[in-house]
């Protein structure tokens, strides 16, 4: 007999994406909720992420007119995750279970109060194949005022996003001076800010608006929420997981779990000894994970016979460390950079190699791909004064004066010339002017022989709508020439356990670990080792999460 200190119904590890959906469910079951949170901060990297959830066939696309069904989804997740024998996790079934459960996920939300929309314009990554949705299949929530929370509202991880803006207004601000439809925008936002300001509102967007509403309707529901309380050890009894062993007032506090315990801890990103073992040539020093994202719930798991699967994976981010931002929590991307006009990405020789365009998770992938046989972390985006005048850099407005100390340490590589610039970045002048010289006259035909960058919704998506004849090709012509470099970052890892249809976790054998249950970057994704759209990280989280939850409720 387990000799508890407290006993719930079911307990959470971890207050990401799924954690609250989870909970949320299992409270209108009557049932009685703990969520451990290690850190000081509630969300997880949900919080501080676009807080994009990837949900095919959802309501607002029905309210919306844009079409989509469960066989056109079908079809375009077979053909972007299907195949994959060395993926368990995005097997037929558990893609199946998915796509249905995920709007009725949603559906859920919204009978809890929980205000969500969608992006009117975000394409799925690989529209070129059967059944990828060119208007996109996103969901987001609606701006949050975070004072509704009361005292909870510090205790809150913050977005990466720190005006009263929706993601579409904030994407469309950097081009207030080329555009008047931005510059409404701006008007817009910033009348939104004085509003707030004069009636006392305190404006949250993105992922904090998501993990904000959800923390508010877990709190009204009566879910206990503990911060700084890390799960420390599963408790087995009988073969099942019964509970947890969690840290209460500096104390081992024993937690039981008479219906299961979700494991949805985060992934490993910033815990560089399982990267070297599971993905050699990344550092967590290139993440933009939350501090809680240091795997030891999944090696927990592991110790108790979970199969784990996927570990090489990560949700790469193209990132470029500037001087100064090198330690910051949010480190500034380099996603858009190379797919806008007058800008390629380069390997340590001079020599372009992907498409610079479509998923950030398939760029980072093809950098280290790269690297196994040249020289290609760091690579370099390499661009003329055309893109510096109009584009933003390293966070930095277009146009604006960079940083002596950017030149002074060698991050912001300036040539008069092709050549000098190649001469700076340590490459054969020779190679990158034939690189450049080639990218060119593609520009001049307007099309990209090499890598077709241009030829998806999602390429043109992620460069300038301004610029014609093509949103993404634009010549590199107009000196000085510039060059900084870019590492495969991350926004987390994408492999861990191994679940089932009901997110429940498996051994090697296929048998269930009774009690335990996992979702989120702690688990191996159902998209297998792709990114088909934005959002495929939370919106699964969350999915599995309310699987998980009705899954134990009916079991109990």
């Amino acid at each position: 007999m387990n000799d508890f200190d407290e006993e719930f119904d079911f307990v959470v590890a971890g207050s990401g994406g799924g954690s609250m959906c989870a909970a949320l469910y299992l409270r209108a079951q009557g049932k009685r909720v703990l969520i451990l949170e290690k850190t000081e901060l509630v969300g997880g990297t949900t919080a501080r992420s676009g807080g994009v959830m990837w949900i095919p066939n959802n309501p607002f696309m029905k309210r919306d007119g844009v079409a989509d069904s469960f066989e056109q989804a079908s079809a375009y997740l077979d053909s972007v995750a299907g195949g994959q024998d060395d993926a368990p996790a995005a097997s037929p079934l558990r893609r199946h279970t998915y796509l249905t459960q995920a709007p009725r996920m949603v559906d859920f939300l919204l009978e809890q109060g929980i205000k969500l929309t969608r992006v009117s314009y975000w394409p799925d990554y690989y529209t070129e194949r059967p059944g990828g949705s060119s208007d996109g299949r996103t969901v987001v929530a609606e701006l949050f005022n975070i004072n509704e929370l009361g005292s909870w509202k510090e205790k809150l991880r913050p977005s990466f996003l720190n005006v009263p803006a929706m993601l579409e207004e904030a994407m469309a601000l950097p081009d207030f001076r080329r555009s008047w439809h931005s510059r409404r925008v701006m008007l817009r936002v910033a009348g939104r800010a004085i509003t707030a300001l004069l009636t006392g509102k305190r404006y949250v967007s993105a992922g904090a608006a998501l993990q904000g509403r959800m923390l508010q309707g877990a709190l009204r529901a009566g879910v206990d929420i503990r911060t700084e309380s890390p799960v420390t050890e599963l408790i087995v009894a009988n073969d099942k997981v019964v509970g947890v062993v969690t840290v209460k007032d500096g104390q081992s506090w024993r937690v039981g779990a008479r219906l299961g315990v979700l494991v949805n801890a985060g992934g490993f990103s910033l815990n560089q000894r399982m990267r070297d073992q599971y993905q050699p040539g990344t550092s967590a020093a290139w993440s933009n994970a939350t501090p809680g994202d240091t795997g030891e719930m999944i090696e927990e798991m592991m110790r108790h016979g979970a199969a784990v699967a996927q570990m090489e994976e990560m949700v790469g981010y193209q990132t470029t460390l500037a001087p100064g931002n090198e330690n910051d929590d949010i480190k500034p991307s380099a996603q858009r950079m190379t797919a806008a006009p007058h800008a390629i990405l380069v390997d340590q020789s001079g020599v372009r190699y992907m498409n610079e365009g479509g998923s950030y998770m398939a760029y980072c992938k093809g950098m280290l791909d790269r690297n196994q046989s040249v020289p290609a972390v760091p690579s370099w985006a390499v661009f003329d004064s055309q893109y510096l005048s109009t584009y933003m850099l390293a966070g930095t407005m277009p146009g604006s004066k960079k940083p002596q100390r950017w030149y002074d340490e060698g991050y912001l590589k300036k040539g008069d010339s092709i050549a000098e610039l190649a001469r700076q970045i340590e490459v054969e002048p020779a190679v990158l002017g034939e690189t450049i010289a080639r990218f060119n006259s593609f520009v001049a035909n307007g099309k990209d022989e090499d890598f077709h960058r241009g030829e998806r919704a999602y390429d043109l998506w992620l460069g300038d709508k301004l610029h014609q004849p093509s949103a993404t090709l634009g010549a590199i012509e107009k000196g000085p020439f510039y060059a900084v470099p870019v590492v495969p970052g991350d926004v987390g890892t994408y492999g861990g356990v191994v679940t089932d249809e009901h997110a429940r976790v498996l051994r090697e054998d296929g048998t269930v670990i009774a009690g335990l249950y996992a979702t989120g970057i702690s688990t191996a994704s159902v998209m297998g080792r792709t990114y088909p759209g934005a959002g495929c990280s939370i919106g699964p989280s969350f999915t599995w999460g309310y699987v998980a939850a009705q899954h134990a409720a009916n079991a109990g």
